[in-house]
């Protein structure tokens, strides 16, 4: 379905106020530089070292990253991102550091104000330099080991800033917290959706975000019609509904924390058995692998994301569709996040299948699909703009290659990226959501 303009260009122009809304920072620069050396070093770990000497400067991450690729700019060269984490390793922890000190300079606050734009407006953390690297140098893990180090030294871009302060002091974001979120829901059930709300013995916990609150509300609604049409028991928590964690994407480990720790809450309250995160790609993996390792507990439920429970329920015969016809060309975006980094190819694709759509791949699919620029909270700051665009740029013309008359996304942030990339290009493409699509054919 189409997304309201209004709601989006109301969502475009508060991301714009972002920045005027994160307090200053007032740590010293001498210990900015202190705090930033001291959290790389604890963070970095024996396989990071060897990997930081590893490399055989062949090139491939630069043939691989949409950011260079964009620009032709060395700087954006992905292994040069962990250049400052290689110089604080050789002069702290390397076994030659007495040597590697006279010459090897130290980090100054000029180094940080620099990679500052490195290691946040040009990494969306995608993966793909990690994927071609013949050294298997996992530059995104380490990239994250800069976002925490820039975090704890307070010069994090303000646009992130703003978000985890706010989900780490409340419950909100963009000024949503639970009792809007609550009157949200308690409208649609108003309007005749059959909404589940703070049920308890229950098998499904389902999350949404703010952005799908504001923006994709045809998402939502399209995964409440298939939890209905199926059957389930399930329902939305206000102690945990939010999926969207900006302590991951901004590097702050404590907010991190907290928000991956309300969901914990509301699982243990409704009772659930698999929590299902909505299309929100950095929100999977924030919950199904950095939660389970912060969290000492363990983890005694399932994480699926909405692609994925598609298309089990699918293959398991559970879910069954309407075709829509070979009519309809369509191309698919792989979410990072939902991809490369967690594996989820091939549900989305049976969704497809079924759906009976004239289903077109792009030259580089999958394991090996581009990024669309928007990643890792990239898609909300303002000054990369330029960079995202010329990003989002190579898979417009990847897209177009196909001949498909649309794009099927299942994950919000890259429907925001798609949607401000579209408008600037004048693209005329169709984007949609995978959910909403499956939703609009339930067969009886």
């Amino acid at each position: 379905m189409a997304v309201d303009e209004k709601d989006f260009q109301m969502f475009r122009e508060g991301t714009q106020q972002l920045a005027s809304m994160a307090p200053p920072s007032t740590m010293p620069d001498e210990r900015r530089v202190e705090v930033a050396k001291t959290t790389m070093l604890a963070k970095l770990t024996a396989d990071m070292a060897f990997e930081l000497e590893s490399c055989v400067h062949c090139g491939q991450c630069a043939e691989a990253c949409h950011f260079y690729q964009a620009t032709h700019d060395a700087k954006y060269t992905p292994i040069r991102k962990l250049d400052l984490l290689k110089r604080v390793y050789r002069r702290e922890q390397a076994p030659l550091r007495w040597l590697h000190r006279l010459y090897t300079p130290d980090v100054t606050i000029d180094d940080l104000h620099e990679w500052q734009e490195l290691v946040y407006d040009s990494c969306t953390e995608c993966g793909r330099c990690f994927m071609v690297c013949p050294m298997g140098i996992n530059i995104a893990a380490m990239v994250n080991v800069n976002r925490q180090a820039f975090a704890n030294a307070e010069l994090m871009p303000a646009e992130l800033r703003a978000l985890e302060m706010e989900q780490g002091s409340g419950y909100s974001l963009f000024g949503m917290g639970p009792e809007q979120v609550e009157g949200f829901l308690t409208h649609l059930r108003d309007s005749g959706v059959n909404v589940r709300m703070n049920e308890s013995g229950v098998d499904y916990l389902l999350l949404t975000s703010v952005v799908e609150i504001m923006i994709f509300r045809d998402a939502l609604l399209a995964t409440i019609r298939v939890l209905e049409h199926l059957g389930l028991s399930w329902t939305i928590h206000c102690e945990g509904y939010e999926a969207a964690n900006f302590g991951m994407l901004s590097g702050v480990e404590a907010v991190q924390k907290v928000a991956g720790d309300r969901v914990v809450r509301a699982v243990k309250a409704s009772g659930a058995k698999t929590v299902l995160v909505p299309e929100c790609g950095h929100a999977y993996p924030s919950l199904r692998w950095d939660q389970a390792n912060l969290d000492a507990r363990g983890q005694d439920f399932e994480v699926l994301t909405v692609s994925e429970f598609l298309g089990r329920e699918v293959e398991a015969g559970r879910l069954k569709l309407r075709p829509i016809g070979k009519g309809k060309k369509v191309t698919f975006h792989d979410p990072c996040k939902l991809g490369r980094h967690s594996g989820v190819f091939h549900e989305p694709r049976v969704v497809l299948e079924a759906l009976g759509v004239d289903f077109r791949e792009v030259e580089s699919s999958q394991e090996l699909n581009w990024c669309c620029g928007g990643g890792a909270g990239v898609f909300l700051l303002n000054r990369a703009s330029g960079l995202r665009q010329g990003a989002w740029t190579i898979k417009q013309q990847q897209l177009d290659a196909t001949g498909a008359d649309s794009v099927v996304l299942s994950c919000a942030s890259c429907r925001l990226n798609f949607m401000n990339g579209a408008r600037a290009a004048h693209w005329d493409k169709g984007i949609e959501s995978l959910v909403e699509l499956a939703a609009a054919q339930l067969a009886d």
